[in-house]
């Protein structure tokens, strides 16, 4: 293993250890707190640009697999562990994480108190940082991060969306087949622009009985607006993905288009805040965001508390309430978790119902939202 030395914005610098990837990265710091499901987080394209610390003290122990991939590659500039397993044990395991991340040019940091650098992105709020194997300076690695631009002035978006539009038709995992479900009968047509999507909302899409398009996030409103008026499409559906969604202006003017079309949607995470912002309320960020797989959320309509994963560091106003009906409550810290619109076919979900890692607690909502069409 190298040496890797960490510079972070508010002055600490730690020098740790490097079990993937050498060379330099910047991103901003988030924490995670799922137990498991580390290769799903890494390779969740909402992580672009950042670096994600595992609270979860041991990793690497399964190794990794193609089947258990959220996307192409990896996405994020790094992850960073307590204590790295590089003997792996599990049937389903094809490689090492090292060896996953060297694969996809992630870095790998360990040999660090994560639970320090928790408490710090606790206290100081979201942080930008920079690691290194090449350069041991601090004053060096300071120059290089403070003359980076910040995760909220990059446009990730156009890095993960897909280039081309592709028909999705694979249902969810059978765990007794150790497959993903081939066998759907799909009845409606939707199309998922893709904003940094995971496989497995598309996966819970097509199980509900979508035949699922998925386009650019680049996507022409007027076009899907005939689609649906012609009855070709039932619905369109706004997916995860990274960065700030003020910095997506045209994306957000697309989305106002299809609203005032009154298109039917759903929407997940980024989507979730596009539509916000698509109907005039503007996003702000979170302190340090929402990263976990034990997330309280309670259903409003049925006051059932539903364990749900989340990825997110910006959340919608509560002012939304004005033209839209609470549907879900996050009782961490009494954020708003889900939104059915008052006058359009419309209702979205911060948190991932898909999981992927984490509980399924609140996978119906795929079917309510098929079932609404």
């Amino acid at each position: 293993m190298k040496d890797v030395w960490i510079y972070i914005e508010n002055g600490t610098f730690i020098k740790a250890k490097s079990f993937a990837k050498s060379g330099t990265k910047v991103g901003e710091i988030v924490f995670n707190t799922s137990m498991s499901g580390y290769q799903e987080i890494a390779s969740d394209p909402s992580y672009a640009g950042q670096f994600i610390v595992f609270t979860m003290p041991e990793i690497g122990n399964v190794g990794c697999n193609d089947d258990d991939m959220e996307s192409k590659t990896v996405y994020a500039s790094g992850l960073i562990v307590r204590n790295y397993q590089k003997r792996y044990s599990n049937f389903r395991a094809q490689s090492s994480l090292d060896q996953f991340l060297n694969k996809y040019d992630a870095m790998g940091i360990c040999d660090i108190d994560t639970r320090e650098l928790t408490k710090i992105v606790r206290d100081n709020g979201s942080l930008m940082m920079i690691a290194s194997t090449e350069i041991s300076d601090k004053d060096e690695l300071k120059r290089i991060l403070d003359k980076t631009p910040r995760i909220e002035e990059v446009n990730y978006i156009e890095k993960v969306s897909t280039k081309k539009p592709y028909i999705h038709d694979t249902g969810a995992w059978i765990h007794s087949k150790m497959s993903y479900n081939q066998n759907i009968t799909k009845s409606k047509k939707i199309v998922a622009i893709d904003f940094g999507i995971k496989r497995n909302i598309l996966n819970e899409l097509s199980e509900v009985g979508f035949e699922v398009e998925v386009i650019p996030h680049d996507f022409d409103a007027k076009e899907l607006i005939k689609r649906y008026k012609d009855g070709e499409i039932k619905a369109v559906f706004l997916s995860n993905g990274p960065g700030d969604p003020l910095v997506l202006k045209k994306e957000a003017k697309g989305i106002r288009e299809l609203i005032e079309a009154k298109v039917p949607m759903f929407a997940i995470c980024l989507g979730h805040q596009l539509l916000s912002i698509a109907h005039g309320y503007p996003t702000y960020k979170l302190k340090f965001g929402q990263h976990g797989g034990n997330h309280p959320v309670q259903n409003q309509n049925s006051k059932i508390v539903e364990i749900t994963a989340q990825n997110h560091n910006y959340n919608v106003p509560d002012s939304i309430c004005e033209i839209a009906e609470i549907t879900h409550i996050n009782l961490f810290d009494n954020t708003i978790e889900g939104l059915k619109y008052k006058d359009s076919p419309i209702f979205s979900v911060q948190h991932h119902p898909e999981a992927s890692p984490g509980p399924h607690d609140s996978r119906y909502i795929f079917k309510q939202f098929a079932d609404s069409l």
